[in-house]
């Protein structure tokens, strides 16, 4: 029996409205990418908190680099669940269609997605910290902690954004143009509560765009929601995916 919610969501979709979608932690979960914060994500004594920090990278870089690469480690093998593959589907059945993630796993690439913004930047890139390029580094495991800029000699950091760091610039003008132009807000596997990703579905929903929220559990955002679904992401997606596909065929009929 498919919930009614997800018949309404695929009747709203069917007219290829723009949209835009926002992935958080949920989805990777699905995939198996270890939790890295909270209780079950510690790392020795450390956690995530206190070691995701540009004080913590001055104070000890190769701490900080041992962790990064115990992580990259962890998720090196794993791949895209359903709703990675379902999203990367969509980019080309949307004529207007923005990704944003907060995941740092590149997933989401690994399941064909090019239309995408990361907000929180991407473990698979370093950047130099002199010099400020940027270069895809996928050695598992690294070979030397701290690695160097091989350009430069100086240290090289991860590309991704940090407690107590602003997301760039572009990055956060990119998202927000989104937001302005879809007709649909999709939210899939986040907690809402990380900010500033968690304000933007409000941004795109007071400009207009039906909010629909799907994840695990009620979030901050549940009672803003136009629809609301609960359940795993690589399991909802799909369904919605197959209505999409049996409507497009009737109306091709």
């Amino acid at each position: 029996m498919i919930d009614e919610n997800i018949r309404k969501i695929s009747k709203i979709l069917i007219q290829r409205p723009s949209i835009v979608i926002l992935t958080g932690a949920g989805v990777s979960a699905e995939s198996g990418v270890p939790t890295f914060r909270g209780p079950d994500g510690l790392w020795r004594q450390f956690r995530a908190e206190d070691l995701a920090t540009p004080e913590a990278f001055a104070r000890n870089p190769g701490l900080v680099w041992e962790w990064y690469d115990w992580r990259r480690q962890k998720i090196y093998n794993v791949e895209p669940n359903p709703a990675h593959v379902v999203i990367a589907k969509w980019e080309k059945y949307f004529p207007f269609f923005v990704l944003i993630t907060q995941n740092v796993d590149g997933l989401h690439q690994k399941a064909g997605s090019t239309k995408i913004i990361e907000l929180h930047g991407n473990i698979w890139k370093v950047r130099c910290t002199k010099e400020g390029k940027v270069f895809e580094n996928r050695q598992v495991p690294l070979s030397q902690i701290p690695p160097l800029c091989p350009d430069c000699g100086s240290l090289l950091r991860p590309h991704v954004v940090w407690f107590g760091e602003a997301l760039p610039s572009d990055v956060f003008e990119a998202s927000l143009q989104a937001l302005y132009h879809t007709k649909v807000m999709m939210v899939i596997g986040t907690s809402a509560l990380v900010q500033p990703a968690a304000s933007f579905p409000l941004i795109a929903q007071q400009n207009g765009a039906i909010l629909i929220e799907i994840n695990l559990e009620p979030t901050p955002l549940s009672s803003y929601a136009d629809f609301t679904i609960y359940g795993k992401a690589g399991k909802i997606l799909p369904l919605i995916d197959q209505l999409l596909s049996e409507e497009s065929e009737e109306k091709i009929e």
